[in-house]
């Protein structure tokens, strides 16, 4: 496993997480989403958006990241309450991304473990994530032992992409063991 720390996001890791957020999006979806809605996404304009999620008081939701030992962020999670009202899975896996240069050495493991473990402290022992069906990655999902739940069509840069639901009706397996809670 690479060598980084995971930690409870704040306010100033709004330009790492954008960072993160912006190649990401790029590298994941590319062929998948219009290329000009790629090229188009701003890491500024996603600093201010994150800079103002991660600075409301009391929120709902939590944010992870993963800092590298030379102090760059290159993953973040989000989580918390089901969005949607779906009556068995209760904990949501907002978004979880990782730099294409960090992935498949655990650290989405490891921060999907703090995801799962935080929705566990709140009393969600079950969770879901949506994702694009035709994302490269989305076999990681099936590999922490998701289930595919359902479908929806959602619209992004101007085209009806498809997004598919995994399930956990048990999230106590996904727990990091690794890597100590924030």
């Amino acid at each position: 496993m690479e060598d980084f720390v995971l930690r409870e996001a704040h306010p100033n890791d709004a330009a790492g997480i954008a960072r993160v957020h912006v190649g990401s999006w790029r590298a994941a979806y590319r062929g998948i989403i219009p290329d000009q809605f790629l090229a188009d996404l701003s890491q500024p304009d996603r600093k201010r958006r994150w800079a103002r999620t991660l600075s409301v008081p009391d929120r709902r939701d939590f944010v992870y990241v993963a800092e590298h030992a030379a102090g760059d962020i290159v993953g973040f999670a989000s989580g918390g309450l089901e969005r949607a009202g779906d009556p068995i899975y209760r904990g949501e896996l907002y978004a979880i991304y990782i730099l294409p240069g960090h992935q498949r050495r655990g650290v989405g493991r490891a921060l999907t473990g703090l995801v799962a473990e935080r929705l566990i402290q709140l009393g969600l022992g079950s969770m879901l994530v949506w994702v694009l069906a035709d994302n490269p990655w989305r076999r990681f999902y099936d590999t922490l032992g998701g289930q595919v739940l359902c479908s929806k069509q959602v619209e992004t840069g101007g085209v009806e992409l498809t997004e598919v639901s995994y399930g956990w009706l048990d999230t106590s397996a996904l727990r990091s063991t690794s890597v100590a809670s924030p």
